[in-house]
């Protein structure tokens, strides 16, 4: 049985020592020379100091005061600090806003530092700052801002540093070293992987330099700053690395879409003219159409017409293209209706007005003969994901870079399938022997809570799978399973939200559910007409609450 990591107190510092392993492994010719001789002196220093630098790291800020620092398995916190301090790591006279110093005292030591400039002693915290900002606009020391107040501040010099080895490590600054404690606690297990030699993200300084760089304009956007500066360094950027390339293209478009939002049509057209990032061609030509560009947007659309880049960019031109040609004259074209789809009227009392509209349609329709399940996505993507498990975590050079990845990084890229195509391939082959009865339920019972950017565990359950597997035809799964691959980012969405099973026949039914009001969006139009083209058993049933009637 294996020992629980936890229960060593320095946890948290062998999973930085772990991080650190990894990065000398596996980005030695990446780092930085300042980077190199951090993780040589940091092994030299004593444990209580390698922990306590590890447990400010991993806390939020870069300011702790020494009396808030206390932990057992480190013991003195004065003798743990000296060796950071002398490495120039923690800085004892660091000067602090007046924000910050907030932030670090509490109320009555605030009102023994201010005293009389605080005008409402019984005020908040808020209050008094909004109060005092103006009036101690300068940063101080802490002992400066409060001689009386017997504590020592420490402040972390290389939080910077610090985030740059876990950028290599994560290949993100959205995961942090919780990650680890997640994964000792049980609570996310993930998939382990062979990594490849050439398996980084970041494949070179300039790749590092330029992934914080993009995270600096995301987070100076965000923040609400000029656009048109922040737009102009994106666009300069150009990357050998797809990986970063698609990250850059990705943020133009989010700005894009913004820009819409706030009517700055020119900019957002600018962004989309030189944005490769799926769906950028669609947005330019609404764009185009809002600013009255007729004719531009039509050639464009035209143009897009002879190669849509998805299906979601085809069925938007669908509507577009009518719209454009009449408002520049033209006849007017023959749309081509849906085809029908069967539908249920079902008039319901809403006796909780806190459940979900397709929890009532669920209770209406279920039997014992026939069992209704509320799955929306999460049914076909969880039997795409178990049956295809080895396609989705090969370790192919740039899917993995660390040991906490849901999936692989280049799942929504436009080549994740034609670079896995036979192993894809030897997957759904399984469908058409039978062979892949035995497979969903080993790996169901196997992988049961390993992460993956498909399977749901929270909604799986062996009764809703043997249901699945005894009813859903394998021809049905393999043309839903090839729909998934076509285009993962618009169509692991949109299917219909509850499923029905008649296990004595053998059959099944997909429902998708309109409350009062609601309509069918896209997504889940196409899938409609997806399961109609292939004579897949679906309903759309709407529903009005008897009480209205009344």
């Amino acid at each position: 049985m294996t020992a629980n990591p936890l229960e060593d107190p320095f946890y948290y510092l062998n999973n930085f020592r772990q991080v650190l392993d990894w990065l000398e492994l596996r980005y030695a010719d990446v780092m930085s020379d300042s980077e190199h001789a951090f993780i040589r002196d940091f092994r030299t220093l004593p444990q209580p100091s390698q922990g306590l630098l590890v447990r400010m790291v991993m806390r939020k800020g870069v300011h702790f005061r020494a009396g808030k620092l206390g932990y057992a398995e480190i013991g003195d916190i004065g003798a743990a600090a000296q060796p950071l301090l002398e490495h120039g790591w923690l800085d004892e006279q660091a000067p602090v806003t007046i924000a910050e110093l907030f932030d670090l005292l509490l109320k009555a030591e605030i009102l023994q530092a201010f005293g009389t400039a605080i005008a409402h002693p019984k005020g908040r915290k808020v209050d008094w700052l909004q109060a005092l900002h103006e009036q101690f606009p300068e940063p101080r020391t802490l002992r400066d801002w409060c001689p009386e107040l017997a504590d020592r501040l420490f402040s972390l010099t290389l939080m910077e540093l610090c985030d740059r080895l876990r950028l290599m490590f994560f290949g993100n600054l959205y995961q942090d070293w919780s990650e680890f404690v997640l994964a000792d606690l049980g609570i996310f297990t993930y998939e382990k992987v062979e990594f490849c030699a050439d398996s980084r993200g970041l494949r070179s300084r300039a790749d590092v330099d330029a992934c914080l760089f993009l995270h600096d304009c995301q987070a100076r956007f965000e923040a609400g700053e000029a656009l048109e500066p922040i737009v102009e360094q994106i666009a300069a950027l150009h990357f050998a690395n797809p990986w970063l390339q698609r990250r850059r293209d990705k943020l133009l478009f989010q700005i894009g879409q913004y820009c819409e939002r706030i009517a700055e049509f020119a900019l957002a057209l600018n962004i989309y003219r030189d944005c490769a990032y799926p769906g950028a061609r669609l947005r330019m030509i609404r764009v185009l159409e809002r600013c009255g560009e007729y004719a531009l947007a039509l050639e464009l659309a035209s143009s897009a017409e002879q190669a849509p880049q998805s299906a979601t960019e085809q069925q938007g031109l669908q509507r577009i293209v009518p719209r454009l040609r009449r408002k520049l004259g033209g006849p007017p074209l023959k749309r081509v209706a849906p085809r029908p789809v069967e539908r249920l009227d079902l008039h319901l009392p809403r006796t909780d007005p806190t459940r979900s509209v397709e929890y009532y349609v669920q209770a209406h329709l279920h039997e014992d003969a026939g069992p209704v399940h509320y799955v929306e996505n999460s049914l076909i993507n969880s039997l795409f994901g178990l049956l295809c498990w080895p396609a989705i975590f090969a370790p192919l050079p740039g899917a993995f870079f660390h040991p906490f990845q849901r999936g692989p990084v280049d799942l929504l890229n436009e080549d994740f399938h034609p670079r896995r195509a036979q192993l894809f391939h030897a997957c759904l082959s399984e469908l058409d022997d039978g062979r892949y009865l035995e497979t969903i339920r080993t790996r169901f019972a196997a992988k049961w809570g390993v992460q993956s950017p498909f399977v749901f565990w929270g909604a799986l359950n062996a009764e809703l799978l043997e249901q699945a597997l005894a009813c859903v035809p394998a021809e049905h799964l393999k043309h839903w399973f090839n729909r998934l691959l076509l285009d993962i980012k618009a169509n692991r969405a949109g299917m219909p939200d509850l499923i029905q099973f008649w296990p004595q026949h053998k059959t099944y039914r997909m429902i998708e559910v309109k409350g009062p009001g609601d309509r069918l969006q896209d997504n889940q139009l196409r899938w409609l007409e997806f399961c109609h083209a292939h004579q897949m058993p679906v309903a759309v049933c709407y529903v009005q609450w008897a009480e209205q009637d009344a």
